[in-house]
């Protein structure tokens, strides 16, 4: 196997526990080679990219292989990880014994009415957790939001959310968005910081697509994909829905979304249960 390994965080260059996964994977027959942007990615003859950091560094890892169905593993050195859950040995035991599967995760796509830098498409206009958008002053921010042409309420509030199953456990969480199974096909919408509070996260179909329009009383509005942010003119329209191709994501043997909410979130913890009947 041709083996891409992607370190957004330098600080780690040297990690023990790196070198040791490298090692181990290169005295299994592995050929590796470091990443760290889209043009080092040898798309060709690459059978898998190794994401070592967290979920943030997952989240470039998307980028780096784009279109080119490379699947990513994520090793996690960091706290919380959903995205990247395993540790260096895990993955390496993994890897070296072909005990993984590949699963299909969605993406999604953002298509905007405006030449403003990147929101021009010259940038990579997708994202594997959420779409965000959010204002940039004091003033709340209005967003018309249509579902497949249905109108809903215009949500005044700092933002609004539109998120995948994948990302319902990343910011979509943290706003009191549902958790949702990564297998759903579905897309969640959810206002940040709403100031009209009979609004609630909304869920739709995947196959959706999601139009959005602004009022403001600001000359910009925030926009990001992931945890990339550009400021645009609110009278940019946005079109949100499933992108074409998804993101190959590599999950080992034994791993399960129940048990990582449990372990990582202590899902239905309660003091009580620690005490002597």
């Amino acid at each position: 196997m041709k083996i891409a390994v992607f370190l957004r965080n330098r600080k780690l260059d040297g990690d023990a526990r790196i070198l040791r996964l490298e090692e181990r994977l290169s005295a299994g027959g592995c050929a590796v080679y470091s990443v760290s942007s889209p043009q080092d990615l040898q798309k060709d003859d690459t059978d898998m990219l190794v994401s070592i950091g967290g979920d943030g560094t997952f989240l470039s890892s998307a980028v780096i292989v784009g279109d080119s169905g490379i699947p990513v593993v994520g090793v996690n050195l960091g706290r919380l990880g959903f995205l990247s859950e395993n540790g260096p040995d895990q993955v390496a035991d993994a890897i070296l014994g072909g005990k993984y599967t590949i699963e299909e995760r969605p993406l999604l796509e953002a298509d905007v009415t405006a030449s403003t830098g990147c929101l021009a498409m010259d940038c990579w206009p997708y994202a594997f957790n959420e779409v965000t958008v959010h204002r940039s002053g004091a003033a709340m921010l209005g967003v018309e939001v249509s579902v497949d042409g249905s109108v809903l309420p215009t949500y005044w509030a700092d933002g609004l959310l539109v998120a995948t199953s994948s990302g319902s456990t990343a910011y979509s969480l943290s706003v009191g968005g549902p958790i949702v199974l990564p297998a759903a096909r579905v897309l969640i919408i959810s206002p940040i910081s709403p100031h009209n509070l009979n609004v609630r996260p909304l869920i739709v179909p995947d196959t959706s697509r999601i139009h959005l329009r602004f009022k403001s009383r600001d000359s910009r509005v925030i926009f990001t994909l992931d945890n990339r942010m550009v400021e645009a003119d609110p009278e940019m329209e946005m079109d949100i829905s499933v992108a074409q191709f998804s993101l190959k994501r590599v999950r080992l043997y034994g791993s399960d979304f129940i048990n990582a909410l449990v372990s990582k979130l202590f899902w239905g913890e309660d003091i009580r249960n620690g005490r002597d009947q």
